[in-house]
């Protein structure tokens, strides 16, 4: 067995060892099994059974981690997105009035638009024409919607015909419960422990029920049909012209998540070479392009690469081994459907919330100096929560950005792929709405 592991992953070769690798793998696992609570309870609100979409994350999520482990070899696990599930409910669906099919149809055609963009290496020509800016702004607009969705299922935030949103009941166990999650979460993580997400939504449950708020049902059991989701997507749905915006939403966030994620990690696994460029690059993004094209077939949004998976390469991991294991956990995971069907919306909000904290981070990034850079920022960091849109947060802000900086006078920051996306932005608003 060491010697097939060593051929497959060249463990020695990494610095590494099979006992590193394993740990690498449960630490990555619990530091994002959240998703497979706080997914079904976004995707629910579409219409999708619950318990399909259980089991299509857990086997999207091995499906991703196995390719990315065993083809490319990165210590780099993937599960459906946080963000681009909101995005998939929230604005396609809620939003838009899309069939939860259609959608899943979106998320395969920018699964394969991506998987074409790898092969083809298109992919590094499209990142390094998208300014900074734009990038950081679209990671802090997702963190703010999701902070929004947090809050509101937390019933923190509720809905006020005069002033549309307001302070919720703080006197409600729920609302009590969702705010005490959000801080177990960030106290675990100050004091650097592992699975704090997935710690503070088992709490919240139990303590929801032992306050007579959540009906016990068991925690293990065989896993539920995956027949109601699975292969539903709609094709010909997807076709739809106004759904062009959401094909490249999908596409356009997850190609930047996705690269940005391989990076920070790779680096972190001391695997990038002397002038900072990934080794088996192309592979590592087809591997996620290909798990999201599986994962709209068994049922679930848009599967991508986690930046949890450095907290296992912290831990020791390096090569694939450890994404192999985490994907293994995952199948294991699905035994545990009667668990996931206990928690409620309640318990997730806090893991929401926290992600939505990780992801404004990136604003620390930006040059709140220069107006021109800031403005831009501003309006996709407002305008995605408040539109309830990535799709039109993202719009706004590269239309935002050639307007300031053309009329600042600042054409050079300007290149002919931001001002055509610019323009086909502003076709879409004036045709479609």
């Amino acid at each position: 067995m060491q010697a097939v592991l060593e051929k497959l992953f060249q463990i020695k070769a990494q610095g590494s060892s099979v006992k590193a690798e394993v740990i690498g793998g449960i630490t990555t696992f619990l530091t994002m099994a959240y998703i497979i609570f706080v997914n079904p309870s976004i995707l629910s609100q579409a219409g999708m059974d619950y318990g399909a979409v259980f089991v299509a994350t857990c086997l999207a999520a091995a499906m991703g981690c196995l390719i990315m482990g065993l083809w490319a070899n990165y210590p780099v696990a993937l599960a459906p997105g946080m963000g681009l599930n909101a995005f998939f409910t929230y604005s396609v669906v809620l939003g838009m009035g899309y069939e939860w099919q259609a959608a899943l149809g979106a998320v395969f055609f920018s699964g394969i638009l991506f998987f074409v963009l790898s092969a083809l290496k298109i992919r590094a020509w499209i990142i390094n024409s998208i300014p900074v800016t734009l990038r950081l702004a679209i990671a802090a607009g997702i963190g703010a919607f999701l902070a929004l969705i947090g809050l509101q299922n937390a019933n923190i935030i509720v809905g006020h015909d005069a002033t549309l949103v307001t302070l919720g009941d703080l006197h409600q166990i729920p609302v009590l419960l969702a705010g005490l999650g959000f801080f177990l979460i960030i106290g675990l993580v100050a004091r650097k422990v592992q699975g704090a997400a997935l710690i503070s939504i088992l709490f919240i449950t139990l303590l929801g029920w032992l306050l007579g708020d959540v009906t016990y049902q068991g925690i293990v059991a065989m896993p539920p049909s995956l027949a109601p989701t699975f292969m539903q997507l709609d094709i010909a749905g997807a076709f739809d012209v106004a759904m062009l915006s959401v094909i490249f939403a999908f596409l356009f966030v997850d190609l930047f998540d996705t690269s940005g994620t391989l990076m920070a990690v790779a680096q972190r696994a001391g695997m990038t070479d002397a002038k900072g460029n990934l080794p088996r690059l192309e592979k590592a993004l087809m591997a996620d392009s290909t798990a999201s094209v599986a994962g709209s077939m068994l049922g679930t949004s848009t599967t991508t690469s986690y930046i949890e998976s450095a907290s296992g390469v912290a831990s020791g991991g390096k090569t694939g081994l450890t994404a192999v294991i985490v994907g293994v956990l995952f199948i294991l995971a699905i035994f545990f459907a009667p668990l996931a069907g206990m928690v409620p919306a309640y318990a997730t909000a806090g893991a929401i919330i926290y992600v939505s904290v990780l992801m404004l981070f990136t604003l620390r990034s930006v040059d709140w100096d220069d107006v021109t850079e800031a403005a831009p920022v501003a309006v996709v960091l407002l305008m995605t929560p408040l539109t309830y849109s990535i799709a039109d947060g993202i719009a706004l802000g590269f239309i935002s950005y050639v307007v300031v900086k053309a009329l600042g006078g600042r054409y050079h920051d300007l290149n002919w792929s931001v001002a055509i996306l610019a323009a086909l932005f502003i076709a879409k608003f004036i045709w479609l709405g």
